[in-house]
């Protein structure tokens, strides 16, 4: 029986990996494949979790006293997020069934869906770490395979995102090493490391690393919002919103609750830190956005930090609350990805200035979409609100009985979260405005509501949003108590009937929908043309949108300045590894002049140092002549090549932008940096490799 934990993960990695060979002609194939599997990795997930503990161990390598074993183990905490997971991946399947009909590269595209789900499983059932690793990367590869689905400019978000957490995976690694240096195994049942020390700290913080650049929390969380703008919809879901999250929060319980012993106060204060920051950095950009799926991607930011907070309160309703939250979020977001895929299919379009006035054309997804949003904010009696409130109450706790180092600081952590919340809901509205409530404009008139095999999952999510919301101590008994063995009734300390509370929510609605029914009907309304200043304007003409919302926070004293160094990647430290790594480069670009001369005294000159070495002359000395004639020859190739390059006059075209004398060029749009040269002997132009943009209509011209 405990040979069952093989099936979730190897069966749709290995259809996963033949689908990316099978040729897209066979999409149908593909679909109905993901389908089946996407069926089956379910209900052995469920029935994982019913059988309770199970183990299984399969000799893989053994060398000398080197022992490489795949642990599997359904504890109690990874078999309930397992079952989520596998629930998650089905849905997807589903709603791709419409949504990516069109998609060029379909075999890639589900036979990475089938990666992701069995790479999750992978993780949530290894009990080795270097096993966990090995499957954490295959869903890092089918993140970088699935966004590179979704066409103009995807390219750079996937490498962007498998830069960034390629990055952090290496901080895994390293931690990953250095707990064994200090353990002497691998097998996470049987680590139990104190912070007491310098190197301990180092590996805890190498895999916090690790676990929240994955859930995407700050700093390393730049990749998401690309990844967002660019990928299609259900990839959204499926990662970022869902899997990741899932994964990311899920690594950091373990190291917090299990490989690690938290004696350091200070580790639970940078937590608490990264949560509050993550919390109110993300949320205030994303009332600023005016794409849907970019500012659906900040909010998936943002709503990490009331995680990584209840995380780092260690108190039992705090710790529960993240879990939770962890949980609510992957349901409310993966909706409002899909509800969002769904107007982008219909509409053509996520640019929320270009929408509006959906409501009546769209009921379902409105439907959705709005519940999702609630939860999201934070409000009764939905989901979002139950784990929120537990982790209120975590911070309280953790200030009241001092339960880590800086619990003094317990009121900014509170007010961080509540004031994260108010303004969740505050850019929903904007959101909602702006895509249902507005006026409709003339060229949406005809949309229509999206397919059945779109609607059911948005419907299925919704529900779940509404039921873990009002009977919220189900999920909390059936799944995080027993994961975080925790006794029902000892958490949560604080009182909401949510029963009641629904009941009278129901209530206040009804009567305020009388109010305004009676209103209607014993008021006749007049309907004129707008007046404005002595001239008469069509009322279609006449429309609030929804991107004027909050605009003039970007012009606020001390704002300002913030967000337009948000805007040009000052805070992406992708874009300042990155323009690091072209600092250092340069130098070394400068030296590969094309003169043959300076390749042959590179040459003489490696001759030189190994002749000084051999001749006993001291090392420092001939570092020192090596350095010295480096510095030489760097010099005067430098004047050899300014010599040689012309000045010239510049104009090309990008896209359909007219651009003109433009040796450096940073498009916003484009997102990457255009470095235009010529040579003497060569007038082409040599541009980014990484750039995925046409240009077209270049005339260059000698200025004397």
């Amino acid at each position: 029986m405990d040979r069952i934990l093989l099936i979730p993960i190897f069966l749709p990695v290995i259809a996963g990996s033949v689908l990316l060979f099978l040729p897209n002609k066979i999409k149908s194939l593909s679909k109905a494949l993901t389908l089946i599997i996407s069926v089956i990795t379910l209900a052995l997930a469920i029935r994982i979790f019913t059988l309770g503990q199970l183990n299984y161990a399969w000799p893989v390598l053994q060398i000398s006293n080197l022992k490489l074993d795949l642990l599997l183990s359904a504890k109690p905490l990874g078999a309930f997020i397992l079952m989520f997971a596998m629930g998650f991946g089905l849905l997807i399947a589903l709603y791709s069934l419409k949504s990516m009909t069109e998609a060029k590269r379909a075999n890639v595209y589900y036979g990475a869906i089938l990666l992701a789900i069995g790479g999750a499983a992978g993780v949530l059932l290894s009990n080795h770490l270097l096993f966990l690793l090995i499957f954490w990367e295959i869903v890092t590869a089918s993140l970088y395979l699935l966004i590179t689905t979704g066409g103009r400019n995807s390219n750079f978000a996937a490498t962007k995102s498998f830069a960034m957490i390629g990055a952090s995976d290496a901080a895994f690694l390293l931690g990953i090493l250095m707990i064994w240096a200090l353990s002497g195994t691998f097998v996470i049942s049987d680590i139990n490391v104190a912070t007491t020390s310098a190197v301990p700290i180092i590996a805890f913080l190498l895999l916090m690393t690790a676990a929240i650049t994955k859930a995407g929390a700050l700093p390393l969380h730049t990749w998401l919002p690309t990844s967002g703008e660019y990928a299609p919809a259900s990839v959204m879901a499926l990662l970022p919103a869902a899997i990741d999250k899932l994964l990311g929060i899920y690594l950091l319980v373990i190291i917090v609750r299990e490989i690690f012993i938290l004696k350091s106060g200070v580790l639970s204060i940078i937590l608490a830190i990264i949560g509050a920051a993550t919390i109110i950095i993300a949320v205030m950009i994303a009332m600023v956005q005016h794409n849907l799926k970019k500012l659906l991607s900040y909010h998936a930011i943002s709503q990490v930090g009331y995680m990584v907070l209840g995380i780092a309160t260690g108190t039992a309703v705090g710790i529960a609350g993240g879990v939770f939250h962890m949980l609510n979020h992957a349901i409310y977001k993966c909706c409002l990805f899909l509800c969002g895929g769904a107007v982008e299919q219909a509409t053509g379009t996520a640019e929320l200035d270009r929408l509006g006035g959906l409501g009546k054309k769209m009921s379902i997804t409105f439907a959705a979409c709005l519940i999702a949003a609630l939860s999201i904010s934070g409000v009764p009696p939905f989901n979002g609100f139950a784990s929120k409130w537990m982790v209120y109450q975590g911070v309280i706790k953790m200030g009241t009985e001092n339960t880590a180092q800086g619990a003094g600081l317990w009121p900014i952590w509170l007010f961080a979260a509540l004031f994260g919340s108010a303004l969740t809901l505050a850019s929903f509205v904007k959101l909602i405005h702006s895509i249902f409530l507005s006026r409709l404009p003339a060229e949406l008139k005809d949309v229509k509501e999206v397919s059945l095999s779109m609607k059911v999952p948005m419907v299925i999510l919704a529900s779940l949003c509404v039921l873990f919301g009002i009977f919220y101590h189900v999920p909390l008994k059936l799944f995080i108590y027993p994961a975080l063995n925790i006794q029902p009734g000892t958490a949560i300390f604080g009182t909401w009937q949510s029963g009641l509370a629904t009941i009278l929510i129901i209530v206040g609605i009804g009567l305020g929908l009388l109010i305004l029914l009676v209103g209607l009907l014993s008021t006749k309304v007049r309907i004129v043309p707008t007046w404005t200043c002595g001239e008469v304007q069509t009322n279609e003409q006449m429309t609030i949108p929804g991107t004027h919302f909050y605009k003039t926070v970007t012009s606020m004293d001390g704002l300002k300045q913030l967000y337009t160094w948000q805007e040009k990647g000052r805070f992406d430290l992708y874009n300042q590894a990155q323009n690091l790594g072209l600092a250092f480069i340069k130098p070394l670009r400068a030296l590969h002049s094309g003169i043959l001369p300076t390749y042959l005294t590179w040459v003489i000159l490696g001759l030189l140092v190994i002749l000084l070495i051999v001749c006993g002359i001291q090392i420092w000395w001939s570092s020192l002549i090596a350095t010295a004639l480096f510095l030489l020859i760097l010099s005067l190739s430098i004047l050899k090549r300014e010599e040689k390059m012309k000045k010239l006059k510049v104009t090309f075209e990008i896209e359909g932008t007219f651009l003109a004398d433009g040796f450096h060029l940073n498009e916003e749009n484009l997102e990457q940096s255009i470095l235009v040269a010529f040579d003497e002997k060569d007038s082409s132009p040599l541009f980014d490799d990484n750039l995925d943009a046409k240009v077209r209509n270049i005339e260059i011209q000698e200025v004397k």
